[in-house]
């Protein structure tokens, strides 16, 4: 696990600044301290932080092909390396190492961009083929490794593993793209291929650049999608077993390494059942970690403990504090972009806990959106089947007045709180789906912004984002179509980001064999009936579970990783809040209503309204612009 960093002259040979390639290679210190170099020659740069993994002796980067005319910078493994290593030699191609970068050098040699569908594992990588005068990059297909890149006002092609990076170029576009914060306060995060910048773009999952010296700047390229094409029908006991043998696969390839090696270990069903894999494959005890929280309202320890004896791990649990809010600002440089999702607070704990003891971690990331796990899911699909019942000119217009008049309740009873039913209700599946998961729905982003702001949108809304992904889907069953939405927005944009920067900022490898793309192609092609059935979610994968792990982990109600917001925001945040809200930063921005931003403060603190998921969004965006100031 590394970072990378990389510049092209688009136009020719001209020099790369030593000095600038060097200081955002140094940018990404924390992604790989173990190790560092540089490559330059005419028109090209290439930087490399190392976190050695495999072959620690052996594995510097940049790398390059036996005459140096093929060189790669990369982050990620490819599981298969040995596999494809034996192929290529037996093709003829001359290995100098055994670590799994150089197969991306000589695989690109024998079948050029199409070595991406060789390649099995998480990965983003630059590649420089002077013979060809061509530059590739490519991001794995599901976004488990980030890649940012930009070209710069002078022609230069600049890519990196982080934003912070790019950001340290001179010549990079920095106004904040107006999209991309109407995307944030929908979703909390900035889905791909935007980025806060005008000037930087994020090379979305599955998708490659190839550019040539003296051509435009070039278009992604999608090279894999997931297909939810159906299987040939099965006996459940059949779907069981095999699913079964297709986890352990996935985790097992995923347990080679020349340091040591663990797991997460929260309790959930995930992380519990990759456990339990590693455990039937291990002769010595899998190292593993959980959190624990005081507020035992969030506290999961104890199923983590019940996993760990069940398993005989060499299990190690660390607390967490109900005031563990000081890591604020600290996130805010991690992420380089706002970014409102909470539990990255106890997520980045969990990956410092794990580094004192290992250096690459496994987890049990992709299991809700590959299994449906989530409960939205159930709740959206009982929405759809209401929808199906009523005919669309009725449906409609009735629940939309109902949605606009019936009093928002948080404080209700959950049988009470129909305001947003109401309002999904009068829209299509993919509208109603995304209301139900924006962090701040059109009418509280319609009062949260300016009108100045308004206009600089010119109409756009962040809905744009789920509805080009639907278009595109492979799938028209209901179900899949959600499990896709989130495969391409939620996952790679909240939940991997999340823990990729959490875990480097520890120089923590974390491996998701959950998202084994051959895992994620067979599991897509599973009746949805088996995944959600009868209310339960991960049906089918609990089901086949239940012979590894004990009925009360896998039939419990979901926890989630979350912090206590809406009471730090009335006690220890209180002040924090109300300087960010109501001070200068977001009012002189000119992207903000005042008004509203002095509602959601005075409702929230006067307990009328639970608002703590804005004012954290709000917080985050206020941090973000505090920092770019200093920049």
């Amino acid at each position: 696990m590394c970072g990378i960093v990389g510049i092209m002259d688009i136009g020719g040979k001209r020099d790369i600044d030593r000095a600038v390639l060097s200081r955002m290679n140094e940018t990404q210190h924390h992604r790989g301290p173990d190790e560092a170099d540089l490559y330059l020659e005419p028109g090209i740069g290439f930087g490399h932080r190392r976190l050695s993994v495999i072959d620690i002796a052996a594995g510097l980067q940049p790398l390059g092909n036996e005459d140096g005319s093929v060189m790669v910078c990369f982050n990620g493994e490819i599981y298969n390396f040995r596999e494809l290593t034996v192929e290529l030699k037996a093709l003829g191609h001359v290995f100098r190492t055994r670590c799994d970068t150089e197969v991306i050098v000589h695989a690109w040699e024998q079948w050029g961009e199409a070595c991406v569908h060789r390649f099995r594992g998480m990965f983003a990588f630059g590649l420089w083929d002077r013979n060809r005068q061509t530059m590739f990059i490519g991001r794995d297909r599901l976004g488990v490794k980030p890649l940012y890149y930009c070209l710069t006002a002078d022609g230069f092609l600049a890519f990196s593993s982080e934003l912070k990076a790019l950001a340290s170029l001179p010549d990079l576009e920095r106004r904040i793209d107006p999209r991309a914060v109407e995307d944030y306060f929908a979703y909390g995060y900035i889905p791909e291929p935007r980025t806060i910048y005008q000037g930087a773009l994020k090379l979305a999952p599955g998708h490659t650049l190839t550019q040539k010296v003296g051509a435009p700047l070039a278009t992604p390229v999608k090279f894999w999608d997931v297909p939810f094409a159906p299987h040939a029908p099965m006996a459940s006991a059949d779907v069981e077993h095999e699913l079964i043998e297709r986890l352990r696969e996935a985790v097992r390839i995923r347990l080679v390494a020349d340091v040591p090696l663990g797991a997460f270990l929260s309790g959930g069903v995930d992380s519990s059942a990759v456990v339990a894999m590693m455990a039937g494959m291990s002769d010595k005890p899998v190292n593993t970690c959980t959190i624990g929280f005081q507020d035992k309202a969030f506290d999961e320890s104890d199923y983590a403990a019940q996993v760990a004896a069940q398993h005989g791990t060499d299990h190690y649990t660390g607390n967490v504090g109900t005031d563990d809010y000081a890591l604020l600002d600290t996130l805010a440089g991690l992420y380089d972009e706002p970014f409102a999702d909470s539990s990255a607070i106890p997520t980045y704990r969990v990956c410092q806990l794990a580094r004192q003891r290992v250096t690459v971690a496994l987890s049990g990331d992709g299991g809700d959106e590959n299994l449906a796990g989530y409960r939205r899911y159930r709740y959206a699909m009982n929405e759809h089947r209401v929808r199906g019942r009523i005919p669309a000119g009725l449906r409609k217009p009735v629940f939309a007045l109902l949605g606009r008049w019936y009093p928002k309740a948080d404080w209700a009873p959950r049988v009470f709180r129909a305001k947003t039913t109401f309002e999904a209700l009068s829209r299509d599946l993919v509208e109603g789906y995304f209301h139900g998961v924006t962090l701040m729905s059109d009418a509280m982003r319609a009062q949260l912004f300016s009108d100045r702001f308004k206009t600089g949108l010119q109409g756009y809304r962040a809905i744009e984002v789920m509805r080009g992904h639907a278009d595109a889907a492979p799938t028209d069953d209901p179900l899949s179509l959600l499990q896709y939405l989130d495969l391409k927005t939620y996952l790679p944009g909240d939940i991997l980001t999340k823990v990729d920067r959490a875990s480097m900022a520890h120089a923590l490898e974390v491996r998701v064999p959950l998202l084994d793309h051959q895992l994620v192609e067979w599991i897509s092609g599973l009746p949805p009936s088996l995944k959600l059935q009868g209310g339960e979610g991960k049906y089918i994968f609990k089901k086949s579970l239940e012979s590894h792990l004990p009925h009360d982990i896998l039939y419990r109600k979901k926890m989630g990783f979350s912090v206590p917001l809406a009471t730090w925001f009335r006690g220890p945040l209180k002040q924090r809040v109300h300087d960010a809200l109501l001070g200068p930063l977001l009012g002189d921005s000119g992207m903000f209503n005042p008004d509203y931003l002095r509602h959601l403060h005075e409702q929230h603190q006067a307990g009328l309204r639970d608002y703590s998921a804005p004012i954290w969004s709000l917080l985050m965006f206020e941090a973000f612009l505090r920092k770019e100031l200093r920049a």
